[in-house]
């Protein structure tokens, strides 16, 4: 079921063009610097986590795969925006739902750097600005929006809607913002810039995030069928 929705996105969205992703050596090297030396933090923390999610149990490995194949197939899809530019997918918001931000910016960096490497999508100097907006930002928004949810009782299919939209549209505010400080706007400032990147995107970003929270739905849904659990008791116990 999976697999032929993945087929879908194939061909429904086949254009390929410059993405949100940061390119290779776009930002100046300090800026370059500044967001690696936020970034590691989290991903030395989520490397951790994960060796203790492997020896507690390996089906975990096969759900790590999982995830990581789908943020990985999302984050490829380049579809062209208004202004000649590109969105795309991030496919955090699953992974932050089930394990939480930390082990989604492992999973994160190992998708940008082979997406970079691969599919000179990103960038090897950008690979810290990209790690942060995609797989640190999106994967705490769409956690925290998760965890809000289920206090609430809300329904568990909108819960993990809302956590993938939310986390999907925060990782391009934050993108957008990273471009911004990095090229104020000589006229705005900081502000102006950040106004004139997040417009070139929203317009593509909102529909990409619907169509994300909804793919997400039958994603986790999937993940927790072949895991032979059930959706009250988590796929994962949290240890964020």
């Amino acid at each position: 079921m999976f697999k032929a929705l993945v087929l879908m996105c194939l061909i429904v969205f086949p254009v390929f063009g410059f993405s949100m992703h940061i390119a290779e050596g776009f930002l100046p090297m300090s800026w370059a610097l500044f967001w690696y030396v936020l970034m590691l933090p989290f991903v030395v923390t989520g490397i951790r986590k994960i060796s203790k999610l492997f020896e507690n149990d390996k089906r975990n490995l096969i759900s790590v795969s999982f995830v990581t194949g789908f943020v990985f197939v999302l984050s490829a899809l380049k579809i062209p925006s208004v202004t000649g530019s590109c969105s795309h997918p991030t496919g955090v918001g699953l992974g932050a739902v089930i394990y939480g931000p930390f082990v989604m910016s492992v999973i994160g960096i190992v998708v940008l750097l082979f997406q970079a490497l691969l599919l000179a999508h990103g960038g090897i100097t950008t690979l810290g600005a990209n790690t942060f907006s995609m797989a640190i930002v999106g994967g705490i928004v769409g956690y925290l929006t998760f965890k809000l949810l289920k206090k609430l009782k809300i329904k568990e299919s909108f819960s993990v809607f809302l956590s993938a939209f939310l986390a999907d549209f925060s990782t391009y505010v934050v993108t957008s913002f990273q471009l911004a400080l990095a090229f104020p706007s000589k006229e705005g400032g900081i502000l102006g810039s950040f106004l004139k990147f997040g417009s070139v995107f929203i317009v593509t970003q909102i529909p990409l995030a619907i169509f994300e929270g909804i793919l997400s739905i039958f994603a986790y849904k999937f993940l927790v069928q072949y895991l032979n659990q059930d959706t009250e008791s988590a796929v994962i116990k949290h240890e964020n």
